[in-house]
């Protein structure tokens, strides 16, 4: 693949393969007029919380507000979240990554960015629930933010633009050798709903 091949220029709908991962994008994944609705349905309906993680013996709120929906519970940075009901706009989301993925997804993570300042800093989706390629399809309403993966070894990025109703899947060695980061922004921004659907895997 060419080295300055740039996912958010590429054909939409499709797959493609990236140095060591696999990757789908789909800017216009929900119409607009729905993706309006959703957004504002999921940021009243859902149950968000206030989280704080431990990170090298340093506990920190974490900077965005976040919900866990599903079957199974989740635990990254010391933090351990057990799982609401599902509400029925997260699960027929979930239907409809589902086809695209052709995977199955058991559980969704929603994250609240309600301005510039909110973020989320680099980081791979590698926990061992997650299992050793895991897939993580991520919907983006409300405002667009800027999503850049770094490889681990070479330093390679690309961005994308995750405007409302977008569709980003990340697959196969994405999350071994891919870091991905939500930066914060000076620009004004107002709120952003994201919902990261993955499959936990029974620990057991």
């Amino acid at each position: 693949m060419d080295s300055n091949f740039q996912p958010k220029l590429c054909q939409p709908k499709q797959w493609h393969q990236i140095p060591n991962g696999s990757i789908y994008w789909d800017p216009n994944f929900v119409p607009a007029e729905e993706a309006d609705h959703l957004f504002l349905r999921l940021k009243q309906q859902v149950a968000w919380r206030d989280d704080s993680i431990t990170l090298f013996g340093k506990t920190m709120p974490i900077p965005r507000r976040q919900a866990w929906y599903g079957d199974a519970s989740y635990r990254y940075s010391n933090l351990t979240l057990t799982p609401e009901p599902w509400l029925p706009d997260l699960f027929e989301l979930k239907t409809r990554c589902e086809q695209v993925a052709h995977s199955p997804f058991n559980s969704v993570l929603a994250n609240l960015y309600r301005d510039g300042n909110d973020s989320n800093g680099w980081h791979s989706d590698n926990e061992p629930e997650l299992g050793r390629q895991p897939i993580i399809a991520s919907i983006s309403l409300g405002e667009s933010r800027l999503f850049h993966l770094k490889h681990k070894q070479t330093k390679q990025k690309y961005t994308f633009e995750l405007n409302a109703g977008s569709l980003l899947i990340m697959a196969g060695e994405t999350q071994s050798y891919w870091l991905h980061t939500v930066p914060k922004t000076k620009k004004p921004k107002s709120e952003r709903v994201n919902l990261t659907y993955r499959f936990i895997h029974d620990q057991t």
